[in-house]
């Protein structure tokens, strides 16, 4: 005879692989019995577990740990885990592998739309970075993304009318410093040169000139 009526609903039931107990493990990996793929049950409660003819009580007699199956009491040697059935499997989302997201795959506002600063950020605000030695993101203040700029400034050279080098710090070059020269700020290049720690002026500083320069950072 026909079926009359709504039509029947089939869950994705699942027959798990056998286990073998060994009277001391109590945590086993639930694999379907076709393809030996790993089994997610939804909680114990939708799972039959019958070892050695005896059904089992979710929760009391086991519990359920990802696609794993944990035994309150180990099954002993003797006993035979009968079948395990899983009443509607849990599809299993997974990690991605490196590399496989695309911008396709990112929604268009995971970046853009976002409220922009208005004013100067606080040292103690965070801005996101991707930390390239170790390859994953992090978080850092602003008042870590750069060393705090110092000036410093020498005044101890004198000119002679004759002498047109003078010592100064190294790693330095003609745009880095400043040189003045009895309140006369100088031009780097046609002024002045810069050649390893050595400054070289065009024409000698006249005798007695105060020679100041001013490091810049």
């Amino acid at each position: 005879m026909p079926y009359i009526g709504r039509s029947t609903i089939t869950g994705n039931y699942v027959k798990c692989s056998t286990l073998t107990p060994d009277g001391s493990t109590t945590t086993f990996t639930l694999t379907n019995s076709t393809d030996s793929s790993n089994v997610y049950p939804g909680s114990e409660n939708s799972m039959i577990v019958s070892v050695s003819g005896v059904i089992q009580a979710p929760g009391d007699a086991y519990t359920i740990n990802n696609n794993q199956i944990v035994f309150s009491a180990a099954p002993e040697v003797s006993d035979t885990i009968d079948f395990i059935i899983v009443l509607g499997d849990l599809v299993s989302i997974g990690t991605p592998s490196d590399g496989t997201v695309t911008n396709t795959k990112l929604a268009s506002s995971a970046i853009t739309g976002q409220t922009e600063l208005a004013t100067q950020a606080a040292d103690d605000d965070v801005l996101l970075i991707y930390d390239t030695s170790e390859t994953t993101l992090k978080k850092i203040q602003k008042s870590n993304i750069a060393t705090t700029i110092t000036f410093t400034t020498d005044k101890s050279n004198t000119g002679d009318g004759s002498t047109t080098a003078f010592t100064i710090n190294s790693g330095r070059t003609v745009d880095d410093i400043l040189v003045i020269v009895n309140g006369i700020v100088l031009t780097p290049t046609d002024d002045y040169t810069v050649s390893g720690t050595t400054l070289t002026f065009t024409s000698a500083p006249a005798a007695s000139a105060g020679i100041v320069i001013r490091y810049l950072g």
